[in-house]
């Protein structure tokens, strides 16, 4: 149905129908009102954000500002998403975000019909999950006395300590919250490298037989540590009690553990740790990670979980069962894919979008390559090497990862998320054409006709097309801008 327009009527008239994709959906407006058939529950839901954005801007206010209602086209929408996992990496532990933000980045994922939400709650500067277990990972991992400020050298410090965490009922309702908006929260758990802030709270977790272990703090500038975990019983057991409160707490399928940026120079100065490369009867220390990363994929998988984890967990073999997110390029997720494993692409020269928006010197803190709205548009999720083999479906889907060293507040998380992530979503949910194919212009259109009034509507302090606001800029803090073209890195 087309052609013609009235008043929106009421509430939609709502059915489910199991022969349309489970979040798949057909919406229909016509002059006796609105309906909304779904495969299931959540295509009901995405099909109501598509009406949603049919009563324009003032629909993603909180409140009603007008009396009368919104006048909609008549016409029928049939629409599924291409990806099952269409996701946002929050990273919570380099700079906390309070339980109402998290909440918030929901609503605004659930406005762009993106269902997986990754916490990324531990690191080397936080540790943001309360484990009864061991409190001491909150009473002294989660804060850092203070704070590097960009990239600078001689560096420039926040005195200010900074942290927190969420208790676990803070990430029940997280989680019961995202449920409602039919988005899974999948919780990142480091293992074993960027642990230092686990190694400060219970010294006994790092290789104490080569450094004082006893007097790390928690991480206060960015860069990876060379504190990782030591391949002790000890430490299965501790991240085996870690893990058995945090399933507890999420009951999704998935569970990251990380995986990634693990110096390996501790474990070769380590008596204790080249025993249990003999006693195991690895080769050398990148199996060493991998008997890791087996280790609690086995334990995962016989508690009906799934592991996954970045890219490296391809070194020293891949775990049985293991999915990969792939975020040093599109090599790790090819490699995988192939391998008969599922993939989650997410590389950092493309959707990382703590990189900077454009080359100028008013970029806040400017890190990273040069990630445009233009280029995020035209990212492709299957790479040629895979695009019409069989080996395409195990491209599970996508995710954008937003890092927070130089991001320390709502609203500088803001400034880097959109309106890429609005590029992004499109790409995630739509069967796009080719990228040089893709019509950035009429994105763009559609971004400055309704978008952007949308984004208003909500209160996202976005980056504005014409660049930052001066009160978006950070004068003083320096960057780590990248030369050059993005180009992959560190291919496994």
């Amino acid at each position: 149905m087309t052609g013609g327009s009235g008043p929106l009527k009421g509430e939609p008239r709502v059915e489910i129908d199991p022969a349309l994709p489970p979040e798949g959906y057909r919406l229909t407006v016509g002059p006796d009102g609105v309906s909304i058939t779904g495969g299931g529950e959540a295509g009901v839901f995405w099909g109501r954000q598509t009406l949603r954005q049919l009563q324009g801007p003032d629909a993603y206010r909180r409140a009603p500002v007008r009396p009368e209602p919104p006048t909609l086209p008549y016409l029928t929408i049939e629409d599924e998403p291409r990806f099952g996992w269409r996701g946002l990496l929050l990273d919570v532990a380099r700079h906390f975000m309070p339980k109402d933000g998290v909440l918030r980045y929901l609503d605004l994922m659930a406005a762009h019909k993106l269902n997986v939400l990754h916490l990324h709650l531990t690191d080397d500067q936080g540790w943001r999950v309360e484990i009864k277990r061991w409190p001491r990972l909150t009473e002294v991992g989660a804060w850092r006395r203070r704070t590097g400020l960009g990239w600078g050298d001689p560096p420039i410090w926040d005195e200010r300590p900074h942290g927190g965490f969420y208790t676990q009922d803070d990430l029940r309702e997280i989680v019961a919250y995202a449920a409602a908006r039919h988005i899974t929260v999948v919780p990142e758990i480091d293992i074993p490298g960027h642990s230092q802030a686990a190694i400060a709270a219970y010294p006994e977790l790092g290789n104490a037989d080569v450094v004082d272990t006893a007097s790390l703090e928690v991480k206060t500038d960015w860069g990876v540590s060379p504190n990782v975990l030591a391949p002790t019983d000890h430490t299965l057991r501790f991240y085996e009690d870690v893990l058995t409160e945090v399933l507890d707490v999420f009951p999704g399928r998935f569970v990251h553990i990380g995986g990634d940026e693990c110096p390996k120079d501790q474990w070769r100065a380590s008596a204790a740790a080249q025993a249990r490369i003999r006693a195991e009867g690895l080769r050398d220390e990148a199996e060493l990670q991998s008997w890791f990363i087996r280790h609690f994929d086995r334990w995962l998988t016989e508690r009906g979980r799934r592991l996954i984890g970045w890219d490296e967990i391809l070194e020293g073999g891949l775990a049985d069962g293991a999915a990969v997110a792939s975020w040093r390029g599109y090599a790790g997720g090819i490699a995988a894919a192939r391998a008969g494993h599922d993939v989650v692409m997410c590389p950092m020269q493309h959707v990382y979008l703590d990189h900077r928006q454009a080359d100028g010197d008013d970029e806040p803190v400017p890190f990273g390559w040069v990630r445009t709205l233009r280029d995020v548009y035209r990212f492709e999720p299957v790479p040629p090497e895979l695009a019409g083999t069989e080996h395409a479906a195990r491209v599970i889907g996508t995710q954008a990862n937003m890092w927070t060293e130089a991001a320390d507040s709502q609203q500088r998380v803001d400034y880097q998320v959109f309106p890429r992530l609005a590029a992004f979503a499109e790409v995630a949910w739509s069967h796009l054409p080719p990228p040089d194919e893709r019509d950035f212009d009429d994105f763009q259109r559609r971004m400055d006709q309704a978008h952007y009034a949308r984004l208003d509507a909500m209160g996202v302090a976005y980056r504005p097309p014409s660049g930052p606001l001066p009160w978006q800029r950070r004068p003083g803090i320096p960057g780590r801008p990248f030369p050059g073209p993005p180009r992959e890195k560190h291919r496994p």
